[in-house]
């Protein structure tokens, strides 16, 4: 069976977007993955297609309604759906590799795409919902949130990418950031490849590249160094 995404939306044109191209797009075709996108305002309960009203206690914004959302989740999620229901929200745990993994080696999720200023809380806890954010920043909606958390996952299904060490390799793979890469040619304006890379000396390769992720991590991402520390995963520093 083919891992399948089903994303809740007001905007289900958004999708596949820029995952029908490149391997995610051939993917979907051969039938790797499979995205079905559901228009939230089909579920709405008035003529004029309602998927909102205003906060209580008052407050700028509208709220999505949780009688329409459940509606809608519980069209798309039938009895015995097993995939986890993913809400994108700025206030949701970050997404990281770890979880992506963990996502892309099961058998798909379904993910609500909020809007306006987020859905009612009932709804979230009702359905037990996994709050999900991809960064410290608001987004106008949940969308291109969607997007990036599916480009994340079918990249790592078996058969979407061409060399499956090359997902061991990347960055966050083993929690730091990758090393530097280069190609030819050996030397460009002046600018030689570092020598080690033309030895053909696989273990000194292997070891300069640990050495310059480990830098690179700790120059510009010293939270994920500590955390290699605690882990006891990284070179004293």
């Amino acid at each position: 069976m083919s891992w399948s995404a089903t994303v809740l939306t007001l905007f289900p044109q958004m999708f596949p977007g820029p995952l029908g191209v490149s391997l995610a797009g051939r993917a979907l075709r051969e039938g790797i993955w499979s995205c079905e996108a559901r228009d939230i305002r089909a579920h709405a309960l008035d003529r004029h297609r309602t998927v909102d009203d205003t906060p209580f206690g008052g407050g700028a914004g509208m709220v999505m309604r949780p009688d329409v959302v459940d509606t809608a989740i519980a069209a798309a999620m039938p009895a015995g759906d097993a995939r986890p229901l993913i809400y994108l929200t700025p206030r949701g745990r970050l997404l990281d590799q770890k979880l992506v993994q963990q996502l892309a080696a099961g058998a798909g999720v379904v993910m609500l795409c909020g809007r306006y200023e987020g859905v009612d809380q009932r709804v979230i806890e009702a359905r037990g919902m996994m709050e999900v954010s991809i960064g410290d920043y608001v987004l106008s909606g949940g969308e291109l949130a969607a997007l990036t958390l599916l480009d994340a996952c079918v990249r790592l299904l078996p058969g979407v990418m061409g060399a499956a060490e090359s997902a061991v390799e990347e960055s966050h793979s083993a929690g730091m950031l990758e090393y530097a890469q280069y190609t030819r040619p050996a030397e460009w304006q002046g600018r030689a490849v570092p020598q080690v890379l033309l030895s053909g000396h696989h273990a000194e390769v292997a070891r300069w590249r640990r050495q310059q992720s480990e830098a690179v991590t700790r120059e510009r991402r010293p939270d994920l160094w500590t955390r290699m520390q605690v882990a006891g995963g990284g070179a004293a520093a």
